[in-house]
């Protein structure tokens, strides 16, 4: 009979011990480590992590390659601007029913995105009409759905169930800015957000982005501090098990970081840009991009170039034209 050898209890809890290290060390390496969690500074603590009952994380195998998507005839996303609450004034005025409607010249989202995927070899549709998503069929037309500042519950049953079908089969999300403060009764699409919530947010100033990954697709181009203006959004609960690729510097916020509702911020650890796998699909997620002048290319608005370099890069790798979280 064989007799198993037991790890004595000092033993055990050093061998442990090295072991929760290591993995720390890698994570943080990586730029994996959750900052809700091992948070360094000052600022919230213990936001929560919730069990979606998904596969989500940075793990390549979370993503359904099901052969869903044909680009032999090219990239294509839906851009999804309805608001049901607040409305953010780059969005210009309601857009009327249907696909493609006319665009004013407020419409500053729609007309700068569209002529993103212009430049960039990619088509744009644009809608605000939530029945061009009732269907998965109709969705999966598309390599990857944008939600920029939509708000509130901005999806109705068959939208939702549309959208949860599409990511299952392999679909692409990017979540910009106030597709934060939307569908905040729907947990699974808080976990598509990367475990993250628009709770407040401070004065909107200019501050400092740290790009704390620069291997990514979306971020390879950018330098490892530049300059920004934005609200700077307070997140509960905030990302966990995703790759954190930009942070905001708190301490280059002259007028602070604490939100309207009290929200102290969130320490040297402030997320604005991150990605994951999520569900069998990509979630590429910003916070940034209150402004209009975030569009602008005359060299007027400080970090503007950046910001579109990273806004094009999250989408062209959640479409799966360049690699993804990576």
């Amino acid at each position: 009979m064989r007799t198993r050898l037991r790890m004595r209890p000092l033993r055990a809890a050093l061998t442990g011990a090295a072991t929760t290290v290591g993995i720390t060390v890698a994570l943080v390496a990586t730029g994996t480590l959750s900052v809700a969690q091992g948070r360094t500074g000052q600022g919230a603590q213990e936001l929560g992590d919730p069990d979606y009952g998904v596969c989500r994380g940075v793990d390549a195998r979370c993503y359904h390659d099901w052969g869903t998507f044909d680009t032999t005839q090219g990239y294509k996303v839906l851009l999804y601007t309805r608001t049901a609450g607040p409305r953010h004034a780059n969005l210009g005025p309601a857009l009327a029913p249907g696909l493609n409607p006319p665009l004013t010249d407020a419409n500053v989202v729609q007309k700068a995105v569209a002529k993103m995927g212009a430049d960039n070899g990619f088509q744009v549709d644009v809608t605000e009409d939530v029945t061009q998503l009732a269907s998965p069929a109709t969705l999966f037309k598309y390599n990857a759905v944008i939600f920029y500042s939509t708000s509130r519950d901005t999806l109705d049953d068959a939208a939702q169930t549309s959208l949860r079908q599409y990511v299952r089969g392999g679909g692409g999300f990017v979540g910009v800015h106030n597709a934060f403060g939307t569908e905040y009764n729907w947990p699974w699409y808080e976990g598509l957000l990367g475990n993250a919530n628009f709770y407040d947010h401070g004065p909107a100033q200019p501050g400092t982005v740290e790009t704390v990954d620069r291997k990514d697709h979306s971020t390879k181009s950018l330098p490892a501090r530049w300059q920004f203006s934005d609200e700077w959004y307070n997140l509960v609960p905030a990302p966990t098990r995703v790759r954190v690729l930009a942070e905001v510097d708190e301490s280059t916020l002259a007028k602070g970081v604490a939100g309207n509702y009290n929200h102290p911020g969130h320490g040297r650890n402030h997320p604005v840009a991150w990605c994951q796998y999520y569900d069998g699909g990509r979630a590429w997620l910003t916070t940034l991009g209150h402004d209009a002048k975030d569009f602008s290319t005359d060299g007027s608005f400080a970090g503007a170039a950046e910001f579109q370099k990273l806004l094009l890069g999250g989408i062209e790798s959640a479409m799966g034209k360049a690699p993804f979280c990576k």
